[in-house]
């Protein structure tokens, strides 16, 4: 007792501390693999982007990831003049951990300066002709191994939003903010089943897999969902 806190000797937090280790262990080694078996694509695809349109080859965005702050984890409470954790580490409440996620840009330049941040829709005019193949191809967001190798991301998880989506559909859809409570995925569940989002309903429909997701989580299912990435990316299922 005086050398295990009892908080960390307990089975449950043991195994959740075992499984974490684990699945980072296999971010970090899948994301390098990732990086390397696509070295024809970092040559092949950016110069491609280059003559199809416009542009940087890279695009990057704001996302949401993981909650760490669930809770109050100070053990004596403050005043409200004193509690100065928003004011002094952030100052925006993005409700996860905001980070850039990179991704091969499969729109026109400034698409958005116009109108602001929207969801893509099938046969969107801001999608590029290689935007439409990357997309539908999932190969846009090969970059998005390096944001696993850095920890923002894992390799499955739910979809990271952006930080005014966020907002927004956590006071539309119930329990939207539960899918904060793991870090982000490259693939996952709702991506593999719901593709793109393009409605509430979609979101509502893509929330119910996440929960299920985080519920049922394990190694086995996380390989699973892998391999449906695989047929995603030859079929172009769910893209827009």
């Amino acid at each position: 007792i005086f050398v295990v806190p009892s908080s960390i000797s307990r089975p449950a937090l043991v195994r959740a501390m075992i499984n974490r280790i684990v699945k980072r262990t296999l971010d970090i080694v899948g994301s390098l693999v990732g990086i390397i078996l696509c070295t024809p694509f970092w040559v092949i695809i950016p110069a491609i982007i280059k003559l199809d349109s416009r542009g940087p080859v890279f695009y990057t965005q704001t996302r949401v990831g993981i909650n760490r702050r669930r809770k109050n984890r100070r053990c004596f409470p403050l005043s409200q003049r004193e509690d100065r954790r928003g004011d002094d580490r952030r100052g925006v409440n993005y409700m996860g951990k905001p980070f850039q996620v990179i991704k091969f840009r499969t729109m026109v330049q400034d698409a958005e300066k116009l109108s602001g941040p929207v969801w893509a829709t099938k046969g969107d005019p801001r999608i590029t002709a290689l935007g439409k193949f990357l997309r539908k191809t999932r190969l846009d967001e090969i970059p998005q191994f390096f944001n696993v190798l850095k920890g923002d991301m894992s390799l499955v998880g739910p979809r990271p939003e952006r930080p005014s989506f966020v907002r927004e559909l956590s006071t539309k859809v119930p329990n939207y903010s539960g899918r904060l409570d793991v870090k982000p995925g490259l693939t996952g569940l709702a991506q593999v089943e719901n593709g793109y989002d393009c409605s509430i309903d979609s979101v509502n429909e893509k929330v119910r897999f996440d929960l299920l997701y985080i519920r049922n989580w394990s190694l086995w299912n996380d390989f699973k969902i892998m391999v449906k990435t695989v047929v995603v990316v030859f079929t172009g299922k769910g893209a827009c």
